[in-house]
């Protein structure tokens, strides 16, 4: 396997994102296309409930996402779209990469839906 193009599509509005090669990544994969209730976490991401919860065989116990990231939070059974600078914890795991202007995302104060899909 590779890493896969995927789209983000919020409202008239889309987001061109790669999820990479890796168990987790590939967990999300196999569950597109999905559409997903987000909400706004910490002014510094948006979260959203997968269809079912992720592996983490054989990823980290934790990273330092960076803005524009997808991520997965374990303890939580989330998938974390990045918009701000966080800092390294337990549980997340990084799964891909967001391609353009992540303001869509950022000062969201209810929550809203996002299709994520193979891109092509």
């Amino acid at each position: 396997m590779s890493d896969t193009p995927i789209r983000i599509t919020i409202g008239d509005r889309s987001l061109s994102a790669t999820l990479w090669d890796n168990p987790t990544g590939s967990a999300l994969l196999d569950q597109l296309p999905a559409t997903l209730t987000f909400e706004d976490y910490g002014r510094q991401e948006v979260i959203a409930t997968p269809p079912r919860p992720l592996t983490m065989a054989g990823m980290p116990a934790g990273d330092d996402p960076e803005i524009g990231d997808i991520g997965y939070y374990a303890p939580g059974g989330v998938v974390v779209l990045y918009y701000a600078d966080v800092s390294y914890f337990p549980g997340i795991a990084r799964i891909g990469r967001i391609d353009g202007d992540l303001s869509i995302l950022e000062g969201r104060s209810e929550r809203f839906t996002a299709t994520i899909e193979r891109a092509g």
